[in-house]
């Protein structure tokens, strides 16, 4: 009997399946902590069968730490877990494409794994930096039950997975490594051919970062290294060094499918700081300078106005490059001018910097605390990133029309400015794209401007920013946003919808199978079922679906076909063949469905005469 597995993707089964294809003779068989036979890699084999490539442990190049075998063991690790809908707190249920996921990412990632296979056209995120005092999440593999005990920690909902990463722990670095480069691995999967990943960090894992990332996605699919400044000076902080910029790494899933970035960066967003004239790539920058190498003198604006100030070029070379054009004057907002040179780039060099040059001191590019706090009425500890910046780096992936319904992924989404920067860039351009976002519910400090305001979690914060900036969008854009997704699916992670009996019937005795009913929880619902099953069969979780009665049995149509299901105790024979009827692609029913093993068969029986090309699964 064909029964769902409800069981992420073993990554080591399916890594061993792509080396079959490539060395079948290196595949032989083993057994599991089961007892059961499984495939396994004949490294030996495999290795006469590289002979020359193989490379001398002794004096090979790689960057490791402490944990990073345990990290690539995690990430491939299987889990039994569900995505539970949440109805209540979503927004447009029935229509939206959009998805807000609650819970630990490196689940999530798993359990996404089959349904978005590669159709991710880009994912952005921010992790902790690790600062030595940032929480980041603590995985399986970090450590023992009773050291993990020990530790000064911050905690979720369900009181786990996250703790402080201080500088005094002799595991700083490699607890930080460990924990971004499971996820990586999992995400990369997601990715499609042309996508592009871009992770917000600083300098204290900028260089671990980019090691990393060489090595998950290959050193031939690094993007670029973009700057972005965070602030003027390095305040009380700076120490013997004010840092004014973090950074935005970019890399690819496979290069020679990426439409150029730099491209998409001439986009309308950063035209007014890089253009293209007949002489080749230029871009603006700003005359005046805070530096004992600038010389004073006055310069008279276009509208009279004598503007005073120490300049970065010779008033004779101004002069002369203002009558070639070298130079422009730019009005702004508050009246002022700004006068500005035209800098060229030597040939081959790109420009990586995603600042706003008109205006250095600009906040437009930096964390916004107000514009968190004008949506949802509260700041974070951790300021989020700008709207701006957020729709820049998503357009410079989706610019193209072709590419406007891409699926756009944050698995550290926060407040969810990605969300907000996706519906207003479809707002702007009529794309169509569709956001995923991924968070773990934090708990908010209880001194907190967030839980003051009544927010418990930081999902909540980032759920009602959707709902609030979605609206907004709409009454400032009615005449254009009719058609406007500014829904989402709101999903949670649960333990799996199915009781341990169902993942090992045969260690139970036959006596004591009778007193399971059901192989399913009690508490789980028909839509929790269907979502399971969606994961397991590699739906994609926001397309429609239909909900019909049948007398009275409930039968539920996903995408029209791709998969229809009917979770009823004693399912009548007629409802089976009108299920049949409909040539679904795939079709599900539960066990307590039937109420022997001959009518189960029947079940069987009845698709393979009316609809064989129908998948069909008892859960």
């Amino acid at each position: 009997m064909n029964k769902p597995k409800f069981e992420t993707p073993d990554m080591t089964q399916k890594n061993i399946d792509k080396i079959a294809q490539l060395f079948p003779n290196c595949i032989t068989e083993s057994k599991g902590e089961n007892g059961k036979l499984k495939k396994a890699v004949n490294f030996e084999l495999l290795q006469q069968m590289l002979s020359d490539d193989i490379a001398d442990k002794n004096e090979a190049y790689e960057f490791t730490w402490v944990g990073k075998n345990a990290a690539i063991v995690e990430a491939n690790t299987p889990i039994r877990k569900a995505l539970r809908p949440c109805k209540e707190e979503s927004v447009d249920w029935d229509t939206t494409e959009n998805l807000y996921i609650e819970g630990d990412n490196l689940e999530v990632l798993k359990l996404l794994q089959e349904s978005y296979l590669g159709k991710v056209k880009m994912i952005y995120i921010d992790p902790p930096y690790n600062t030595g005092n940032d929480f980041i999440y603590r995985d399986d593999f970090a450590l023992s039950s009773e050291e993990y005990a020990e530790e000064t920690g911050l905690f979720d909902e369900k009181g786990n997975r996250l703790f402080k990463n201080t500088d005094t722990n002799g595991r700083f670095h490699s607890d930080w490594c460990s924990m971004i480069y499971s996820r990586l691995l999992l995400a990369r999967n997601l990715l499609a051919d042309d996508g592009v990943i871009f992770i917000s960090i600083d300098d204290n894992e900028v260089d671990n970062l980019r090691k990393i990332c060489d090595e998950v996605f290959g050193e031939s699919n690094f993007v670029g290294l973009f700057f972005r400044k965070t602030k003027s000076g390095g305040g009380s902080a700076a120490g013997t060094c004010a840092v004014e910029h973090d950074y935005v790494l970019a890399y690819s899933k496979c290069s020679e499918s990426l439409t150029p970035l730099q491209e998409n960066f001439t986009s309308d967003y950063l035209n007014r700081y890089k253009e293209q004239d007949e002489n080749g790539v230029y871009f603006w920058d700003t005359m005046e300078r805070s530096s004992t190498k600038t010389i004073p003198y006055v310069i008279t604006a276009p509208d009279g106005t004598k503007l005073t100030g120490k300049w970065f070029r010779s008033e004779e070379t101004f002069k002369k490059d203002l009558e070639t054009g070298e130079v422009r004057f730019l009005k702004k907002k508050d009246g002022s001018w700004s006068v500005q040179f035209k800098q060229r780039l030597a040939d081959g060099k790109k420009l990586r910097t995603i600042l706003d040059e008109e205006d250095l001191t600009d906040k437009k590019y930096r964390s916004l605390t107000e514009e968190l706090e004008n949506i949802v009425g509260c700041s974070l500890q951790h300021p989020p990133k700008s709207v701006l910046l957020m729709k820049t780096l998503i357009n410079s992936v989706t610019l193209e029309k072709n590419k406007s319904e891409a699926i756009i992924l944050d698995f550290f989404s926060g407040s969810a400015t990605t969300a907000h920067a996706t519906m207003q860039l479809n707002a702007e351009d009529g794309g169509k794209r569709k956001f995923i976002m991924v968070q773990i519910p934090e708990l908010t400090d209880e001194k907190s401007e967030a839980y003051k305001a009544g927010y418990k979690n930081i999902c909540e914060i980032g759920k009602e920013r959707i709902r609030r900036a979605g609206k907004k969008i709409k009454e400032e854009n009615s005449l254009t946003t009719q058609n406007l997704d500014i829904g989402f699916r709101v999903l949670k992670v649960d333990d799996s919808n199915m009781k341990d009996v169902y993942y090992s019937a045969s260690e139970y005795e036959q006596d004591k199978l009778d007193m399971f009913e059901s192989n399913i929880k009690d508490d789980r619902t028909d839509l929790d079922l269907l979502f399971g099953c969606l994961l397991d069969w590699g739906l994609p979780l926001s397309l429609p679906y239909t909900s019909e009665s049948l007398g009275k049995f409930t039968i539920h149509t996903y995408n029209n076909g791709d998969l229809v299901a009917c979770f009823n105790e004693d399912v009548s024979e007629d409802v089976v063949k009108e299920i049949a009827r409909k040539k679904p692609l795939r079709a599900v029913f539960r066990d307590s469905s039937f109420s022997n093993s001959a009518s189960k068969i029947n079940v069987f029986e009845i698709f393979k005469m009316i609809s064989p090309e129908t998948s069909v699964k008892v859960i």
